[in-house]
């Protein structure tokens, strides 16, 4: 080709490109704004998409048989130090529960919701160790190694003493065994560099065994090589179940509808009816307006909803790590308690947790 040719053709593109720019610049813009856009009531729209119906079920259950059939399997691989790591590509909530459900009755199991949006890993460790406790108990063993450390409450140890307890001999053999089954252990609440190394140090623990699912592509750039090789030890399985994200968005707010009451109350509602009893009496106690946190200690204490400030300010962290209280400095100087509700909202969430 001519070189004349080229520069022609060249000089043709740069001069239709700013032409346009000229053109575009000249026209009128658009008046239309995102606010003039009315939203659909999210209740409503959520109904809608309820309604729509499933298609290729019988594909898709016999997809689900074929995944049971691999139940034994995974278990046993669980039992050899092995953690399994389920490669999905949709929800994959029904699998995990229903393995956990029929295949790991006899053990101990503790399930990990890492799509909630934050997660307390301390609580989360003392539920393990607490379980693992148990066991120890109803088979009359002591711990042959810290026990001076194990006698003290949960709650008041560090991460690394109750990592240490986990990991540590407390009886021989493969009597006690605890299964962790994480939904999204790359969810939002436990991606971070240092729940991570967390989490690995958790799966190397001797008698804990993990069982987790992972959702977006880039989640194995979380783990460095001693995480996957040494640490996790994951067993890798590819296991789509093309099933709709309906538990997961529970807690996501749906794009272009009204967030309002319905949405904070539901939420709000679902994360209380995961803590025990005494925890959903204290949030209705901390539901006053403006309340100082020496009050609630003190009223808590008399109606014997908590022992100590300790247990009170455990409370008081998962409340905060789901957003159920904030706490703000009031004119007077004292640390003081608000609900982030509106009051209507307050009002329909202390009905339905009464």
């Amino acid at each position: 080709m001519d070189t004349n040719d080229v520069d022609d053709e060249e000089f043709g593109f740069s001069r239709n490109y700013f032409l346009a720019k000229e053109l575009g610049s000249s026209g009128k813009k658009s008046t239309h704004k995102l606010s003039d856009i009315d939203p659909v009531d999210e209740q409503e729209l959520r109904e809608a998409i309820a309604n729509i119906e499933p298609k290729h079920e019988s594909e898709i259950a016999s997809l689900m048989n074929s995944y049971r059939s691999l139940y034994s399997k995974w278990a046993f691989e669980l039992r050899h130090v092995i953690t399994l790591l389920l490669v999905k590509l949709f929800c994959q909530c029904v699998v995990l529960a229903y393995f956990a459900s029929t295949t790991l009755t006899e053990y101990g199991v503790l399930v990990i919701n890492g799509y909630l949006q934050s997660i307390n890993l301390k609580q989360m460790l003392i539920a393990l160790a607490e379980l693992l406790w148990d066991q120890l108990k109803t088979q009359r063993r002591t711990p042959s190694g810290n026990s001076s450390k194990v006698q003290q409450p949960f709650n008041s140890q560090s991460i690394d003493d109750l990592l240490a307890f986990l990991d540590g001999p407390q009886v021989e053999g493969d009597e006690c065994f605890v299964c962790v089954v994480i939904h999204n252990i790359d969810g939002p609440g436990l991606r971070d560099s240092e729940t991570q190394q967390y989490l690995a140090r958790m799966a190397a623990c001797s008698h804990i065994s993990v069982v987790a699912s992972i959702d977006h592509v880039n989640a194995p750039l979380l783990w460095d090589k001693k995480m996957v090789h040494t640490q996790f030890n994951w067993c890798w399985y590819h296991v789509p179940t093309f099933a709709p994200y309906k538990v997961e968005a529970t807690f996501y707010p749906l794009i272009l509808t009204h967030g309002g009451t319905t949405q904070s109350v539901k939420t709000a509602s679902i994360v209380l009816q995961s803590l025990t009893p005494n925890a959903q009496n204290v949030q209705e106690v901390a539901s006053s307006s403006w309340m100082p946190v020496n009050n609630l200690y003190t009223i808590c204490r008399e109606r014997f909803l908590v022992s100590s400030q300790v247990t009170l300010n455990s409370h008081l962290t998962e409340f905060k790590d789901h957003e159920l209280v904030k706490i703000r400095r009031h004119s007077d100087g004292q640390d003081c308690l608000y609900i982030p509700l509106a009051t209507e909202a307050l009002e329909k969430l202390i009905l339905e947790i009464t």
